[in-house]
């Protein structure tokens, strides 16, 4: 195996770790919603005048996948949809005050994940650090041309 495909193997481990490690807590915490609802969530709390459009370049997912997510959530009692005074066409999205509940449990989540895993991330120099971003960062922009070549682009799709 050379050093790409141990890379490669390193991240997709390390992702189902994490995974494997925050699930069951995740659903314990978050019984009733699935984890793109919950992330869902995550972006309209951290996100003003959330819409449609970026919902769905930010969950890569399509439009009318987000449609009916948003749909439930709103069902649920969760979200509200609501349109500025300046412009009718457009709908945005806000949480509720449950959804604010979920959205704070959800953060609290993260916040002890990040104590739990803080002991190695103490270990990282700032030069480390800023060599993966920049490897992160390069890696995703290599991805979003590929993406583009197939002919999709999924920020508008």
């Amino acid at each position: 195996m050379n050093k790409q495909e141990q890379v490669i193997m390193a991240f997709r481990d390390l992702i189902n770790k994490m995974a494997w490690l925050n699930k069951f807590k995740m659903e314990d915490r978050l019984k009733g919603y699935k984890s793109s609802e919950v992330h869902c969530i995550e972006y309209i709390g951290r996100n003003v005048d959330s819409n449609v459009t970026k919902l769905a370049e930010s969950l890569y997912m399509t439009r009318g996948a987000i449609s009916k997510m948003t749909k439930k959530l709103i069902e649920k009692g969760l979200i509200e949809s609501y349109q500025k005074p300046d412009n009718k066409k457009e709908i945005y999205f806000r949480l509720t005050e449950k959804g604010k509940e979920i959205y704070k449990i959800h953060e609290e989540l993260h916040k002890e994940f990040r104590e739990r895993d803080k002991a190695v991330f103490e270990q990282v120099t700032e030069e480390q650090f800023d060599s993966m971003l920049s490897f992160v960062e390069k890696y995703s922009r290599h991805l979003d041309a590929e993406i583009k070549k197939q002919g999709v682009d999924i920020k508008s799709e």
